[in-house]
């Protein structure tokens, strides 16, 4: 079995600038593959290269197992950050044109926009001018565009803009059903939580270089701090090694010191005979927490992040 998506020590400059710092990484069928990093990280750069818009300087990509060809572009789905709808003709006429331009004939193309349309909510404006849906509605047309097809490929920037809640699960539901039937996914989004629900690995880029890469699990605990979180009662004060605690939620964050670990506070804890401990597990960050750090080139997550995501994503631009 080979991957869909394959780089190899793949370098992208423009003039002085290395957009793209030796990346290999692999995607294969049937995963959601979250593409994360601040703006201006890479991450554009590597998708137009996927995509072969742009040309590496070094490396090798292969897409379905080699270079690719127009026969391949043909299987990828593509959502852009920046939307290529037509503007001024119908929501109907839109979508049947682009997929016909993917291989399916105008009465295919036509049958499965009319179906998408029903399923998306849309299809009482099917003959309204693109120009004329609300930001939510064309965004659900642009998705439809890189869906209708059933692409083995499918590279969606930011899916989630200007959706409100129903909508977000609405098409959730259509990439996890992308997913089930084999294709490969690659979300590049700057929302961690859809991260967290869809995708079970990453890539992290920060200044054309990959930071984090592999099972979104495993990253999480490779930045874990040294912390345990605990609810229940007992006297955390007199645990062995506990730097500081925080109530967070009705439980308690219990911050170590270098010396100690989870286990040691566990049988700390269970030695106390008035102890009532119901919960009980390793602290692990957020990707938020995550991110920040990375952003301000920490090696792990830090008890107290001086910004909120929200925050340091608007100071790495």
């Amino acid at each position: 079995m080979q991957p869909v998506v394959e780089l190899r020590q793949v370098s992208k400059s423009f003039g002085a600038t290395r957009a793209v710092d030796d990346v290999s990484l692999e995607i294969w069928g049937g995963e959601i593959f979250g593409l994360l990093g601040p703006n201006g990280a890479g991450k554009t750069t590597t998708i137009r290269m996927i995509l072969d818009i742009f040309r590496p300087d070094r490396g090798v990509i292969r897409v379905f197992g080699a270079p690719l060809d127009e026969a391949a572009k043909r299987r990828i789905g593509y959502l852009p950050e920046e939307r290529g709808l037509y503007k001024n003709v119908s929501v109907l006429e839109c979508l049947v044109y682009l997929a016909s331009l993917k291989g399916l004939s105008r009465a295919e193309a036509r049958r499965r926009a009319l179906a998408y349309l029903e399923r998306v909510g849309l299809a009482d404006v099917a003959g309204k001018k693109v120009k004329d849906l609300s930001k939510g509605m064309q965004q659900k047309v642009q998705l439809g565009v890189a869906l209708l097809h059933d692409p083995d490929l499918l590279i969606i920037d930011e899916p989630f803009y200007g959706l409100d809640p129903v909508n977000t699960r609405l098409v959730k539901d259509l990439l996890r059903e992308a997913c089930a039937r084999g294709a490969a996914i690659i979300m590049s989004t700057h929302q961690m939580d859809r991260v967290h629900e869809l995708c079970a690995r990453i890539a992290m880029f920060n200044q054309g270089r990959l930071v984090l890469y592999g099972a979104l699990e495993e990253v999480r605990r490779r930045w874990a701090p040294n912390a345990v979180v605990v609810q229940g009662s007992a006297d955390f004060a007199r645990v062995p090694g506990v730097q500081r605690i925080e109530s967070v939620n009705g439980a308690y964050e219990l911050w170590l010191d270098e010396s100690s670990d989870p286990q040691q506070v566990w049988r700390a804890l269970a030695q106390q005979p008035a102890a009532r401990i119901e919960r009980f597990e390793v602290a692990t960050p957020s990707l938020d927490d995550i991110f920040i750090a990375v952003v301000e080139g920490r090696e792990r997550v830090e008890r107290h992040a001086p910004q909120r995501y929200d925050e340091a994503l608007a100071a790495a631009e």
